[in-house]
C-alpha cells in the first residue's frame, strides 16, 4: 500500500518518502486514514514503529485548511513526557512540514531553560504547539498561550507520562481545553490506569494495536550474566572492549550510578559520559548529539533515555 493510498495531499506523499517512509508502517496505514476522518484514535506501537509519522502527517493535512491561528492560540496540541521527545517530535514536524508552500508555524516548549524565549515564540500562537506538561502549564499561567482552540490533542508515549508522575498536571491541562476536539492516544503499553485514561478521554476510537512481528522487530539479542556486585563495571569494561562495542547505551538505576559508573569507565580509557535528569538541557542535548555524532563510546543513563529517543543503530 503506498502513501499515495492514505488520501495524503502530494506534497505530504513526497515528504514521508523524503523520510523513508516507504511503503507506511503498519501504524501509519491504519491510522491516517482515521484520523482524517476526524476519528479519536487509541494506537499502541512500540518505538520505532513510525507511529510519529502516523499522527503528524494526517495532522499537517488538517492544517492546510482552516484559518491560521493568530494572537495567543494553538490549533493542535502534541503532549509528550520529555523534553527529548519534545524536541524530537518539533524536529520531524517541522522537518516534514517543509514539503508544504505554506508551512506551519510549530514551537515546541520544555522546562530546564528560561521561559522568556518561550513565550516571545508563542505571541503570535502557533499552528502546532508540542509540549512537555508542566512547561505547558507554565506559560498558561503566565497568559502566554490559550488553548480553548485547540482543534487536536495527541498524547504521545502515554504510558511514560504517567510514570513520570504527570497525572495530576495532565488533568490540569485537560481543564484548559474545548470540550469539542479531536483525540491522539499512542502508547506502548496499556496497563489499567493508561487505559482508564484513554477511556476517559476518547468517543468512540478507532482502536490499533500493531503487534511485534518478526518484519518490525528490531534485532536484539537479550543476555542475562550474573556477577558480583562489586565486578559488574569491571565485567562491563572488559565487555566492551573485548567485544569491539563502539557505542553502547547503559542503564543504572540513579543519577549517582550514572555518575560513578561513567567515572570508572572513563579512568580506564574509554569514552564515557552521562545522561540523566540532573544535566542541563542544554547538556542533555549536547550528550545526545555528540552520542549521534560518535564522539561518545558509552553514554550511561537513567530511565530518561528509555522510550523513544531516535539514535540510529
Amino acid at each position: 500500500m503506498p502513501f499515495s493510498s492514505l488520501d495524503l495531499a502530494p506534497e505530504l506523499v513526497h515528504a514521508a518518502s523524503t523520510h523513508g517512509f516507504t511503503p507506511p508502517t503498519p501504524i501509519q496505514a491504519d491510522a491516517i486514514p482515521a484520523i482524517l476522518r476526524g476519528a479519536d484514535l487509541q494506537g499502541q506501537a512500540q518505538t520505532g514503529s513510525g507511529k510519529t509519522a502516523a499522527y503528524l502527517l494526517p495532522l499537517l493535512q488538517k492544517l492546510l485548511s482552516g484559518q491560521r491561528q493568530r494572537g495567543r492560540r494553538a490549533r493542535a496540541l502534541v503532549l509528550v513526557p520529555t523534553r527529548e521527545l519534545a524536541a524530537q517530535v518539533g524536529e520531524v514536524l517541522r522537518s516534514l512540514g517543509s514539503a508544504l508552500s505554506d508551512p506551519p508555524k510549530v514551537a515546541v516548549v520544555f522546562g530546564g531553560v528560561s521561559i522568556n524565549p518561550q513565550m516571545m515564540r508563542l505571541r503570535g500562537g502557533a499552528d502546532v504547539l508540542v509540549a512537555t506538561p508542566g512547561r505547558l502549564l507554565d506559560l498558561v499561567a503566565h497568559n502566554a498561550i490559550q488553548l480553548g482552540q485547540i482543534e487536536v490533542l495527541v498524547l504521545d508515549e502515554a504510558d511514560r507520562l504517567l510514570d513520570l508522575g504527570f497525572a495530576e498536571e495532565l488533568q490540569r491541562v485537560l481543564a484548559e481545553l474545548p470540550a469539542q476536539r479531536q483525540n491522539l492516544f499512542f502508547s506502548a503499553t496499556f496497563e489499567p490506569a493508561v487505559q482508564q485514561l484513554a477511556d476517559s478521554l476518547l468517543r468512540e476510537p478507532v482502536r490499533i494495536a500493531v503487534a511485534a512481528t518478526e518484519a518490525n522487530e528490531p534485532a536484539i539479542t537479550q543476555r542475562v550474566i550474573q556477577v558480583d556486585a562489586g565486578r559488574r563495571t569491571e565485567l562491563l569494561r572488559h565487555l566492551i572492549q573485548t567485544q569491539g562495542w563502539d557505542r553502547v547505551l547503559v542503564f543504572v538505576a540513579s543519577q549517582y550510578d550514572c555518575q560513578r559508573v561513567a567515572g570508572k569507565l572513563y579512568k580506564n580509557g574509554i569514552y564515557a559520559t552521562v545522561f540523566h535528569g540532573g544535566l542541563s538541557q542544554g547538556a542533555r542535548t549536547q550528550v545526545l548529539q555528540e552520542f549521534k555524532d560518535e564522539r561518545w563510546d558509552v553514554v550511561v543513563t537513567t530511565d530518561l533515555a528509555a522510550r523513544g529517543i531516535d539514535i540510529v543503530q
